[in-house]
């Protein structure tokens, strides 16, 4: 449940969306995870009325597979076997000049997963407690960063605030940060160009300039205040 007026957390996106004109009217959860099973094959035979009688399921789970599948590959892969084709290279329309003279690159570590929406409630944050922003030596020097200094990473979409780590383990020209923690705002900062094919947004190439800062973003102070703010109100309704 949210601690937002006794809501459930699917009806607070319902009217979320219908305040966008969307007009979604589900009644229960059941009928959302009906739609999802009758778009999506390897879920056709998913409802709340088997989940209730097995417990959970895990996919695919379809007329050959009622109650699902324990172990998915077995004698064969469940898909046949990948199909590699072969598309045309287009470069990305992202451009360093000398307002931007660097490309930032964005990645995961090994510690952290994705947006750390499950591995940051561990003790994964003693290996990983904080992204940073990786710069070459060169680089530093020439805008007098030190390491562990605040840096500003302005782009044409945005800015946010990091330490740094300088190291050579990125080549000049090239920083690199992770974006396991909210308060970093990776992607305020990349551009709104995605991958013709997959429409994946271009989160690898983005042209930023990297400046000494004497700390964080106005933006980010205030996404941490109602960071501090939510988790209190969660708190009192526990």
């Amino acid at each position: 449940m949210s601690p937002t007026n006794g809501y459930a957390d699917w009806e607070v996106t319902q009217l979320i969306a219908n305040a966008l004109g969307l007009n979604w009217n589900y009644s229960h959860p059941s009928e959302i995870m009906d739609e999802i099973a009758a778009l999506t094959p390897t879920f056709a035979n998913v409802s709340y009325k088997l989940l209730d009688e097995v417990g959970s399921v895990q996919w695919p789970c379809n007329e050959e597979n009622p109650e699902g599948t324990p172990i998915m590959h077995i004698d064969h892969f469940v898909r046949g076997k990948g199909q590699f084709v072969l598309t045309e290279y287009v470069p990305t329309d992202e451009r360093i000049g000398a307002r931007f003279p660097l490309i930032l690159t964005t990645g995961r570590i090994l510690s952290q997963y994705n947006v750390g929406a499950q591995t940051r409630r561990t003790e994964n944050v003693l290996w990983h407690e904080e992204d940073v922003l990786e710069i070459h030596p060169h680089d530093a020097e020439q805008r007098g960063v030190k390491d562990g200094d605040w840096v500003k990473i302005q782009s044409r979409a945005g800015e946010t605030a990091l330490h740094a780590l300088v190291t050579d383990r990125v080549a000049p020209g090239v920083v690199y940060t992770t974006f396991h923690h909210p308060l970093t705002q990776a992607n305020v900062i990349t551009t709104d160009f995605s991958d013709w094919a997959t429409n994946c947004p271009e989160y690898k190439v983005t042209a930023v300039q990297v400046s000494p800062s004497n700390g964080p973003t106005r933006y980010q102070e205030e996404y941490d205040e109602f960071t501090r703010q939510s988790r209190r109100i969660a708190e009192a309704a526990e």
